[in-house]
């Protein structure tokens, strides 16, 4: 009989204690994590490198691996058998080389998804983002989804296109990208009126944080358009300031984790989600540990709504 307890503290440390696997021709998981140490791309406050590992440490507090976890409002163990999840790893990253470093990124994302896995991603800046983007190009038709307190419409910025401030523009000018929402938006940052102006004549659907609330979950999530595919992508700074002091630009005025957690259970819902980042964690800026927490918590009940619809 096995009497192991598996406690947080004991073992090897990688997401949730799901088994490591970073051989891609091994990987077999419906849903492989991903970590990506690059904070390149920060103009402001750096650190997010350390993002992926800080969650990876809070993460093993909330599951036990394989025997995943009872949630008591649904009833039921979650991501438990016969799903299966794996940590893939870290993006290998080259300290100052972009271009290498983004092709890396692509590779990984584009090598899970041609074994039909998941990839559910640590940031890493928000300019992580458009790698990401780039490996699901074979995806042909792909709705984007950005959960952000800012617009990321920065076009090139003293000539930097591949900054965190510009995901979503560089991600609207690829041909697999169908269309772009973004939820969460407020307050100050780096987009000018040029950006939101460029970012309606795409055609982006935008919902700012305070509209979201007027609205509700039912009928944001209606506002989303009917897609085959969805790649969402989840800048930590959605979540209130108090929630998540430990990223580059937090701002008051977003979202409290339930609304944001019902937000992505019908994002699920919706429709099939074939990848998911979550970006901008920084935990040296939060002496509480509380933004990686409500980074792995939303990971691991994101995946778990994924799964729970596949199922």
């Amino acid at each position: 009989m096995d009497n192991s307890v598996n406690l947080p503290i004991t073992g090897i440390c990688s997401f949730a204690k799901y088994p490591i696997c970073t051989t891609v021709d091994e990987l077999d998981a419906d849903i492989a994590v991903l970590g990506v140490p690059y904070d390149t791309g920060v103009g402001f406050l750096s650190g997010t490198k350390f993002g992926p590992r800080r969650i990876r440490e809070v993460s093993t507090h909330y599951s036990r691996g394989d025997a995943g976890f009872y949630d008591p409002e649904y009833k039921e163990t979650l991501l438990g058998a016969p799903w299966k999840i794996v940590d893939y790893g870290d993006a290998d990253i080259v300290t100052g080389d972009i271009e290498r470093s983004f092709n890396n990124i692509e590779w990984a994302v584009k090598n899970i998804r041609r074994k039909g896995i998941i990839p559910a991603i640590m940031g890493g800046d928000h300019s992580i983002s458009i790698p990401v983007a780039r490996g699901l190009a074979a995806e042909e038709s792909v709705s984007v989804i950005q959960l952000d307190a800012h617009l990321d419409w920065s076009d090139a910025p003293g000539g930097q296109t591949l900054g965190n401030g510009s995901p979503m523009r560089r991600m609207s000018e690829m041909e697999h990208i169908k269309d772009i929402t973004q939820i969460g938006l407020r307050g100050l940052g780096s987009s000018r009126k040029e950006d939101f102006d460029a970012a309606y004549e795409y055609g982006v659907n935008l919902i700012s944080a305070k509209e979201a609330y007027n609205l509700g979950v039912e009928k944001v999530i209606d506002k989303i358009p009917e897609a085959d595919k969805y790649y969402v992508t989840i800048d930590i700074d959605c979540f209130d300031i108090s929630l998540a002091t430990g990223t580059g630009s937090p701002s008051p005025g977003g979202f409290s984790f339930n609304f944001l957690n019902d937000i992505l259970v019908g994002i699920a819902e919706k429709g099939n989600v074939i990848c998911f980042d979550l970006v901008e964690v920084a935990p040296q800026y939060d002496p509480t540990n509380a933004t990686p927490r409500v980074a792995a918590m939303t990971m691991l009940n994101f995946m778990s709504h994924i799964l729970r619809n596949k199922k």
